[in-house]
């Protein structure tokens, strides 16, 4: 077998032994792999993922079984939503970068590099099996939502103030970032769009949140009243990976493509409003919101006050809805998508008019 000094970015179809190898040595794992298989795994809508295999000529201490690797969409309209919005880049500098202090729990990465001129990239990451991937179409467990609240707010705190970020230009909302492209232009023209194409299975109610949201995209999304932090952007079940009966780690977080510089409420309204069920969250939502305060302050964030967490959470879940009528007219069009979509807007809405945003 030829041998490869260091990995190189490449497609998920031109990944052979050799390569395969050089990426656990530049891991730090001493193995020599002598053949693979390579089968899709998870729900991704901007990265495509695979699960390798392994089969060791040369098998050393923490040779792992299996690696899982993330690449740029097949599908064109995916792609190209990934490279313009530097979801690409931004994952991988992540890696790079800020796992490491992030206090949150993240799967270990093996290699990862990207090409930002062509937007070409790879992440090989560890295999979390047996623990499972969340659903958002099924939502968490009570214990399962407890869990992620904690997680958020180690996230949250592990960066919280830290104006350190406002220099890294791959991290959305810094002063060093590019201006984004979603202006409020496009937002109203994404939601025009939207409505045209899931007219018939749209509520009233859902349309009006939109209306009245599209027209004020720019307001909410930049409103600065309170300590910013390290943010996820798209915290929800799918991003997520969950024990099993079979074992697995607890929760792990995936998918750090649209990392920024923000207000942690709106990570736990992102999740609290489409990970649980209207009902279950309006009962529980209190003790949650208590709980991710706690945990702040145990990690030592101070002058943080729970009103102030309250009204941030209160229209946090303006970015759910957004997100989801945004991210269904870039990415490749799919069955499960435009389910997850519509589930996304109706849970970001109830949210909206229940705390009053929106009447």
């Amino acid at each position: 077998m030829r041998r490869i000094t260091s990995p190189d970015i490449r497609p998920p179809g031109e990944i052979d032994a050799a390569w395969l190898t050089a990426v656990l040595e530049a891991g730090g794992v001493e193995a020599t792999v002598r053949e693979f298989t390579a089968t899709p795994v998870g729900t991704g809508q901007i990265g495509d993922s695979f699960r390798f295999s392994l089969d060791y000529v040369r098998g050393g201490d923490g040779a792992p079984a299996s690696l899982v690797g993330k690449f740029p969409a097949a599908g064109e309209e995916s792609r190209q939503a990934g490279v313009s919005l530097g979801n690409y880049a931004r994952e991988v500098r992540f890696y790079q970068h800020l796992a490491s202090t992030a206090l949150v729990s993240t799967p270990r990465c093996y290699f990862t590099d990207v090409d930002e001129t062509s937007g070409d990239f790879v992440l090989m990451m560890e295999d979390l099996a047996p623990a499972q991937q969340g659903d958002q179409l099924a939502g968490v467990t009570l214990d399962q939502a407890r869990r992620v609240i904690v997680e958020a707010a180690r996230l949250h705190a592990s960066h919280w103030g830290d104006d350190s970020l406002e220099d890294l230009p791959w991290v959305s909302g810094t002063r060093a970032s590019p201006p984004s492209p979603v202006t409020n232009e496009a937002i109203i023209a994404f939601w025009r769009e939207f409505k045209d194409r899931y007219g018939s299975r749209l509520l009233p109610k859902w349309v009006k949140t939109g209306d009245w949201l599209s027209a004020r995209y720019t307001e909410l999304s930049q409103t600065r009243d309170g300590p910013r932090c390290l943010t996820h952007n798209d915290f929800r079940p799918d991003n997520m990976m969950f024990a099993s009966a079979s074992g697995g780690r607890p929760i792990t977080v995936l998918d750090w493509q649209s990392i920024a510089y923000g207000l942690g409420a709106t990570d736990v309204a992102y999740f609290l409003a489409g990970a649980l069920a209207p009902e279950v969250r309006r009962s529980h939502e209190a003790d949650l919101l208590t709980l991710y305060h706690d945990t702040l302050v145990s990690l030592g964030v101070r002058g943080y006050a729970m009103d102030d967490l309250k009204r941030q959470y209160a229209r946090g879940a303006y970015q759910l809805f957004s997100t989801a009528f945004f991210a269904a007219m870039i990415v490749t069009q799919t069955e499960r998508g435009d389910r997850m979509f519509l589930q996304m807007i109706s849970s970001a809405s109830d949210h909206l008019w229940d705390h009053g945003i929106v009447s």
